[in-house]
C-alpha cells in the first residue's frame, strides 16, 4: 500500500467515524422524543390542542393547563434578553476595541466570563438574599408611580390584590440575564475580534470616527455571528431551572404585569416532578416537556434561517 493509498483509508475512515457520531446525535434527540411524546400521550389524549390554552392546574382535580407556565417562560426569556443583549454588546465592543489598556480590558473579559462557571444555586441564593431585597424597593418604586401601566401594576384574583412581595417575573428575566450575558458578551467578542483589521483601518481613513466605524461597518459585518451568539443564551434562558425557580415565586398568575410572581415550565417540572405519580399528572408535566422542546426546536430553527438569510444578505 502506497503512502498515497493509506491517507485515502484513513480520510475514509475518519469520514465514517464523523458520520457514525452525527447520525448517534440525531438518533439520541430522536430517542428523546420519542420516549417524552409515549410519556406524555394519557395528557394529549386527554386534552389535546386545549391543553396549551388552558389556565388551571390541579394535581387534585386531574385538570391540567399549560398557558401559565408557557407564558412565564416566554416573558422571562425575553426580559433577559433585553436586559442582556445591550450589556453584553457592550462588553463585546469594550473588550475588542482599543479604549482600554490591554491589562483593564483582559480582567473585564475574564470576570464576564467567569459568570458562566457559577452554579446555578449560587446565583439562585444570591437572587434570594440579595437581590430581590435591592429590587423590592424598586418594584414598589415602579407600582406606585406607574402602577397605572399594565407592566407595573397589581393584580387581583379571585377579588383579592396580590401584594408585591419581592419574587417576580422581572427579577427572574434579570437572573437570566446576568446568566446568559457571558454567553452574548463572549460570542460578539470573537466574532468582532475576527473582523479583518484592514475593514476597521479602511473606514477610519475614509473619515469615519471610531464610533462610526463600530457601528456602521464592524456590528453590521459580524451581526451573523452575534445572533448566534444571542440565540444560544436565548437557548439557556428557556432551559434554565433551579435559579428561575428559587426566584421567580412559583404562582400560576396569568398577568401582563412583570412585577407579580409568576412560574415558568421547568420550575414547575422541578417542583412536582419528583411526587408526581403515574397517569394524567405525569402525562401533563412530561407534555410540558415536549412544548419546551418544541419551543427551543422552533427558536433554533428560526435562528438558523435568520443567520442565513442576514449572511445573504451581506454577500448580496
Amino acid at each position: 500500500m502506497t503512502g498515497h493509498d493509506r491517507v485515502e483509508t484513513v480520510e475514509s475512515a475518519f469520514s465514517w467515524i464523523v458520520w457514525a457520531f452525527a447520525i448517534a446525535s440525531g438518533s439520541l434527540l430522536l430517542i428523546i422524543t420519542v420516549i417524552v411524546t409515549l410519556d406524555a400521550m394519557p395528557a394529549i389524549q386527554e386534552f389535546g390542542l386545549s391543553f396549551l390554552t388552558g389556565t388551571i392546574w390541579s394535581p387534585i382535580d386531574d385538570v391540567y393547563g399549560a398557558l401559565p407556565f408557557i407564558y412565564g417562560t416566554l416573558v422571562t426569556s425575553i426580559i433577559a434578553l433585553i436586559f442582556s443583549v445591550p450589556l453584553g454588546l457592550a462588553v463585546a465592543i469594550v473588550t475588542s476595541e482599543d479604549f482600554l489598556p490591554i491589562y483593564v480590558r483582559s480582567p473585564i473579559s475574564f470576570m464576564v466570563e467567569l459568570i458562566a462557571s457559577l452554579p446555578s444555586v449560587i446565583i439562585g441564593l444570591w437572587g434570594i438574599f440579595v437581590f430581590i431585597p435591592q429590587m423590592y424597593p424598586l418594584q414598589l418604586w415602579l407600582n406606585t408611580y406607574f402602577g397605572w401601566f399594565p407592566l407595573f401594576r397589581t393584580v387581583t384574583v379571585d377579588g383579592f390584590e396580590v401584594p408585591i412581595s419581592g419574587p417576580s417575573y422581572l427579577v427572574a428575566g434579570m437572573i437570566l440575564a446576568i446568566m446568559i450575558l457571558p454567553t452574548i458578551a463572549a460570542v460578539s467578542r470573537e466574532v468582532l475580534l475576527a473582523i479583518p483589521r484592514s475593514l476597521r483601518s479602511a473606514s477610519m481613513s475614509l473619515g469615519a470616527t471610531r464610533w462610526e466605524t463600530i457601528f456602521k461597518v464592524m456590528l453590521p459585518a459580524a451581526v451573523s455571528g452575534i445572533l448566534g451568539g444571542i440565540i444560544l443564551a436565548l437557548g439557556r434562558a428557556l432551559g434554565e431551572t433551579l435559579a428561575v425557580t428559587m426566584v421567580i415565586g412559583n404562582t400560576p398568575l396569568l398577568t401582563t404585569s412583570i412585577i407579580s410572581p409568576g412560574y415558568s415550565i421547568t420550575s414547575l417540572l422541578a417542583n412536582q416532578f419528583a411526587e408526581a405519580g403515574t397517569g394524567l399528572h405525569l402525562g401533563s408535566l412530561m407534555f410540558l416537556s415536549l412544548i419546551l422542546f418544541l419551543i427551543t426546536l422552533c427558536v433554533n430553527v428560526a435562528a438558523e434561517w435568520l443567520v442565513t438569510l442576514v449572511g445573504r444578505r451581506r454577500v448580496l
